[in-house]
């Protein structure tokens, strides 16, 4: 049999499968290429850092008063918060007004690069933003986690953080 007759054959079941797993594979990686890299900028302990604006200090120390809130859908008050509720009020503890979802804030806030102490980290999937918290240094941001949870610090090595996340902005000084 040639070559060309070979060709011309129905591809093998196992062929076909393999070529399915390929593409599928290639679909997947270039899915994971969409995310930013996640890039953070602090000098140490907050204590060491002479250069956080007032501003700055003003959101994340609101933030930390906010430690242990329950989560509440919609919630902006100390009763309860949600994630962009805890942003928008920590921001505006500091004189800062943002939009009130984390979607909003996403699409209003201009993103930069690396994260400094202060700024705002940005969680999801696709083009959406689903999530939003705060950087604290070190690593390390306070969200509202959801339902059923309370405001509380997570570490940002984690793998779930590092392949959701969207990007970050600096709405304060």
């Amino acid at each position: 049999m040639s070559l060309f007759a070979a060709s011309s054959l129905p591809l093998r079941p196992a062929r076909r499968l393999r070529e399915i797993f390929l593409l599928m594979t290639l679909l997947w990686l270039a899915g994971c290429a969409g995310n930013p890299e996640m890039q953070t900028s602090d000098m140490g302990p907050i204590s060491e850092q002479q250069d956080l604006s007032i501003e700055r200090v003003l959101v994340m120390n609101h933030a930390r008063d906010a430690l242990g809130t329950p989560y509440r859908y919609g919630g902006t008050t100390p009763s309860g918060l949600d994630c962009s509720g805890l942003t928008q009020t920590s921001l505006l503890a500091a004189g800062i007004e943002i939009p009130r979802t984390s979607q909003q804030q996403f699409d209003a806030l201009e993103r930069i690069d690396r994260a400094r102490p202060g700024d705002l980290m940005f969680f999801g999937s696709g083009n959406r933003v689903s999530h939003v918290g705060i950087y604290m240094g070190n690593n390390q941001m306070i969200h509202a986690p959801g339902s059923g949870r309370q405001v509380s610090i997570a570490q940002l090595g984690n793998r779930y953080w590092r392949s959701h996340y969207r990007g970050a902005a600096a709405p304060a000084p």
